[in-house]
């Protein structure tokens, strides 16, 4: 199979299902947010040390791929494709930051993103999140998008957060408090 096939070349790409539309689209604008998501989520997994770490960025990295898949099908603002995400995923992130949050100091200031390699390559990807969440909103005032999607992205920020910090405490980093001028 050829990498490469053409079709992209005046400006479009093909959707599941064949339709074509141009690559300025806000929906491939929302898809292209979710595949950086991936990519950084993917490039921080490999500074992270912990399993328990590493085992959980996999199985967003996977959760974000079915995300991709869904956002790929043209819908109408009254025709959401399922959402390609198992029923209950917004809670596991929940849980995951609530175990995360147990072991945590508790915050008392804004933290700055950075420290350790992974908690900064974390920070990165939040940022990167939260850029995908106002894709994700912007394509949700036009087209349908499942709101468990938008649930879902909106929480992962919140999970990246927590991520990056518990990974600060482990290297001895410990957060980076703002400090005001």
């Amino acid at each position: 199979m050829k990498i490469y096939t053409r079709g992209g070349d005046t400006g479009e790409t093909g959707l599941f299902g064949g339709n074509r539309i141009g690559k300025g689209h806000e929906r491939i604008e929302a898809l292209g947010a979710v595949d950086e998501l991936n990519a950084a989520l993917g490039w921080a997994n490999t500074q992270l040390s912990g399993d328990w770490l590493r085992e959980r960025l996999e199985e967003v990295q996977h959760d974000l791929f079915a995300i991709g898949a869904n956002l790929a099908v043209p819908t109408e603002k009254d025709a959401a494709p399922d959402a390609n995400l198992p029923l209950g995923r917004v809670g596991v992130l929940e849980r995951w930051i609530d175990e995360l949050d147990e072991g945590l100091p508790e915050l008392r200031a804004f933290v700055i993103p950075g420290g350790a390699p992974a908690a900064a390559g974390l920070h990165l990807a939040r940022t990167v999140c939260r850029r995908a969440e106002r894709a994700l909103v912007r394509l949700s005032q036009s087209y349908e998008v499942d709101e468990s999607i938008l649930a879902y992205v909106n929480r992962l920020s919140d999970l990246l957060f927590m991520l990056a910090r518990q990974d600060n405490q482990s290297a001895g980093t410990g957060d980076i408090e703002w400090v005001k001028p």
